[in-house]
């Protein structure tokens, strides 16, 4: 069920994706293009995320090409699928696209997944953008020196996972049990920064579990977690452990609140039964009822199923910023200097900065949504006060 409602997501998101390309392509500007490479998962585990940032991407350029362009030059983005993110496969997808010209590279939305495309376009010497890579490693500390060419517009895994533990605190949740996915570290990072700032505020954490995408063992973890009395379950997860996880609880009668990250927002993988009294903490509201007009106008243009979709406007935003006070120039490094300075930079995703040591975005808002059977509403707002240094 869960791969018969991907498929279908990702057919619509390529139609819708196809759709805006056109109308990019027949925008009002008629300098050279500036061409963005966009290796992107069209099927795979990441699909969910890539291809609803993709097409906000793509709505973006075509209101940017229809007052023309950046400095009478249209924006084009040209794409290649890594095929659920084959690591083989996302480094040829990098180099073609870097063959094919490309001025900017954009990547996958998650660090591990990436690091094939990110080492490809940073050693051509490339800008090289994720829309929503939710950790502190998209930058230098991971891919050192040349790291300085790449940045991400998600928001940085500490300030999330500080973030949930501000509103879990806050709801009067004071005492939690967190089950860690191994997989990714931005699953772990999440994670330890909701225990670090949770117990900081004065909340105790009476269990912690663990279980990895693909090991089969997420229904032990479940049945250990239901043992512990905790007032709230925290985990970050998504693909096919996220409704393992949820439904496993709620199948033992446990109807203790679940609060997840951006990584389990949406309801793409919600069955058909729906599921109760579970939160995420993300972006925004891919449901019409987020707080910013502008957000929803373009959850309805591309018909958005998780509250990433609006980094890919988002990283647009930014990148338009970054060639217009480079004076034009698509030259990387140029580029990564000018991003670097980045101090409260407007995007629809909120203001956006970056430093020489933090290539990720923190301090901005977050919605928190709750599903009810199989409906989403925001139901708060959260900034993280304070970020613990963890990772």
């Amino acid at each position: 069920m869960i791969k018969s409602k991907r498929g279908a997501l990702s057919a619509l998101l390529a139609a819708l994706v196809t759709v805006a390309a056109v109308a990019a392509g027949s925008a009002s500007a008629a300098g050279k293009p500036i061409v963005i490479g966009w290796a992107f998962d069209s099927k795979g585990n990441m699909s969910p995320f890539d291809g609803p940032a993709l097409a906000a991407a793509n709505v973006r350029i075509k209101e940017i090409n229809g007052k023309g362009g950046v400095n009478g030059r249209p924006l084009s983005i040209t794409t290649c699928d890594t095929q659920n993110n084959d690591p083989a496969k996302a480094k040829s997808c990098a180099a073609s696209l870097l063959g094919k010209g490309a001025d900017i590279i954009f990547t996958t939305c998650d660090v591990d997944y990436a690091t094939p495309v990110v080492q490809e376009s940073i050693n051509a010497g490339k800008l090289t953008i994720a829309p929503c890579i939710g950790t502190d490693q998209m930058g230098p500390k991971r891919f050192g020196a040349k790291g300085k060419l790449a940045f991400s517009f998600g928001n940085v895994a500490q300030d999330e996972g500080s973030a949930m533990a501000e509103y879990a605190y806050a709801r009067g949740w004071k005492t939690a049990a967190t089950a860690t996915n191994t997989l990714l570290a931005y699953f772990k990072i999440v994670v330890q920064a909701f225990e670090a700032r949770f117990t900081q505020l004065g909340g105790k954490v009476v269990d912690r579990e663990s279980y990895a995408t693909g090991a089969n063992n997420v229904q032990n973890a479940v049945s250990r977690i239901n043992a512990a009395k905790a007032a709230v379950y925290v985990t970050v997860t998504s693909f096919g452990e996220l409704p393992a996880f949820v439904t496993g609880i709620r199948s033992l009668g446990n109807n203790t609140p679940i609060l997840n990250s951006w990584a389990g927002d949406g309801t793409y993988w919600v069955p058909k039964s729906g599921v109760s009294n579970y939160y995420a903490v993300t972006y925004a509201s891919a449901f019409g009822d987020d707080p910013n007009p502008a957000v929803n106008a373009l959850a309805k243009a591309v018909k958005a199923g998780t509250g990433g979709f609006v980094t890919g406007a988002a990283a647009i935003d930014g990148v338009v910023s970054a060639i217009k006070r480079a004076g034009g120039s698509t030259d990387g490094a140029k580029l990564a200097a000018v991003m670097e300075k980045f101090n409260k930079v407007p995007t629809i995703s909120g203001l956006v900065t970056f430093s020489p040591a933090l290539h990720s975005v923190s301090g901005r808002q977050y919605r928190v949504i709750r599903i009810e059977g199989t409906t989403e509403k925001v139901v708060g707002s959260v900034v993280a006060k304070t970020v613990p240094k963890v990772g």
